[in-house]
């Protein structure tokens, strides 16, 4: 747990020290694999386009300046949402943290 938590820290380091929040900070495969993730397990609360959901956060005006928040909203949970920390990679959430940022296409 100590080394996930860890790497949970290393992701959002290096999303915190990325110069710009905006899509073109990320590769299309990654922004490809967030939308893949978000279909399989996040599309449920938060809407099939992030947009609007009836019972979660709207994830299109989520603040593209505040990284760490979603790290740590989708790794230790945040009011109903479940903790997704044991679910998610590392990898993963930085994934869907690129899809959030880059917006439904």
């Amino acid at each position: 747990m100590k080394l996930f938590k860890r790497g949970i820290l290393l992701l959002a380091a290096v999303l915190l020290a990325a110069p710009a929040i905006g899509a073109e900070q990320f590769p299309p495969a990654q922004v490809k694999r967030g939308a893949e993730l978000f279909a399989a397990n996040c599309a449920v609360c938060h809407g099939e386009r992030m947009k609007n959901p009836p019972w979660a956060i709207d994830l299109a005006t989520f603040p593209r300046d505040e990284p760490l928040r979603f790290v740590n909203s989708v790794t230790e949970g945040v009011r109903n949402m479940p903790p997704w920390g044991d679910v998610l990679k590392p990898d993963d959430i930085k994934a869907l943290w690129a899809y959030v940022v880059a917006g439904e296409k």
